[in-house]
């Protein structure tokens, strides 16, 4: 289920986050009795299914990597790579093996449909996620985009309730200043880059706290950028600290940068494989149930700069 993407890929290209997943998912996956992550549109080559099972087995030994592409051609081809803890599978947004993920991983898929199909994609992969339970949040689904080789990359963490937080993440010595990374931004966020929209009020602001740092470019790029990440934490609810932004990132709340319109409904568990009584294009479709992205009379308050 889905469509076929130009499937340009290049190894090493999604070590950004990689890295960020074993980070902070990696004690997830190690609590699982069988963790098992998919790489949902690996494309022409199997090079980051790969490197995926590697990055990942440094944080969860017993994780096994699942690749899954709709192009037949290009499961025949990805074969030969396969090994133990790494087999490849024909599908798409299905995601079609027997156990509930723990972890989706969809990079550079979304970017080549349209901004309406990105909800209804959200819930069918949102749907496949292990469910939580007392001891965990349940599976993850990480879906954005990155340059072609890698250097910049965006993505929305989900969980089976929905969206959780945005990451950015870049290679500092490549940045001019952080809207350069408005061209990576994920499908449902980069044609909301104008005034009037959170994500842009969230760029021009990072421009500004990194205008702010430029004494601190003196003791590094990376000095500069934790100093306006930092600053920037006094405005927007960033949730991680110290120990990513040196490593060029920043996570902020879903909730501050989503579309406007659009909202996340209080956290609830995901039945089944599929959302019952739920129409393509995500609408209610059974009392009770709720959108993972819905229109809404009025955003949530995040304390933001005006």
């Amino acid at each position: 289920m889905g469509t076929v993407t130009r499937g340009t890929t290049n190894p090493n290209r999604l070590r950004r986050m990689d890295r960020w997943i074993a980070a902070v998912h990696g004690a997830e996956l190690r609590r699982a009795d069988d963790p098992v992550a998919v790489d949902l549109g690996y494309g022409a080559a199997p090079w980051t299914a790969v490197e995926l099972l590697h990055r990942l087995r440094t944080a969860a030994p017993r994780v096994r990597v699942v690749g899954v592409e709709i192009e037949p051609a290009r499961v025949a081809a990805a074969k030969p790579y396969e090994r133990d803890g790494l087999v490849f599978r024909h599908g798409g947004f299905e995601v079609p093996i027997p156990q509930r993920p723990h972890l989706i991983r969809a990079a550079n898929v979304l970017r080549q449909y349209d901004e309406t199909e990105v909800a209804a994609a959200w819930e069918r992969l949102c749907a496949r996620l292990a469910p939580a339970d007392e001891h965990t949040r349940g599976g993850l689904l990480v879906e954005g985009t990155c340059d072609e080789i890698g250097r910049r990359h965006v993505w929305v963490a989900l969980g089976p309730e929905g969206p959780r937080t945005v990451t950015f993440a870049t290679r500092l010595a490549s940045l001019d200043r952080p809207s350069d990374l408005a061209e990576r931004l994920p499908k449902v966020l980069i044609h909301r880059n104008v005034p009037g929209e959170p994500v842009h009020a969230f760029l021009r602001d990072f421009d500004r706290a990194w205008a702010a740092a430029a004494p601190y470019a003196s003791y590094g790029a990376r000095q500069r950028w934790i100093r306006a990440v930092r600053d920037l934490a006094a405005h927007w609810p960033v949730t991680d600290g110290p120990t990513r932004w040196r490593q060029g990132e920043v996570t902020v709340r879903w909730e501050a940068l989503a579309p406007r319109g659009w909202t996340v409904p209080p956290a609830r568990s995901v039945k089944g494989t599929a959302l019952a009584g739920r129409s393509p294009s995500g609408q209610e479709g059974d009392a009770g149930e709720t959108s993972l992205c819905r229109p809404a009379p009025e955003r949530d308050k995040i304390p933001r700069r005006p």
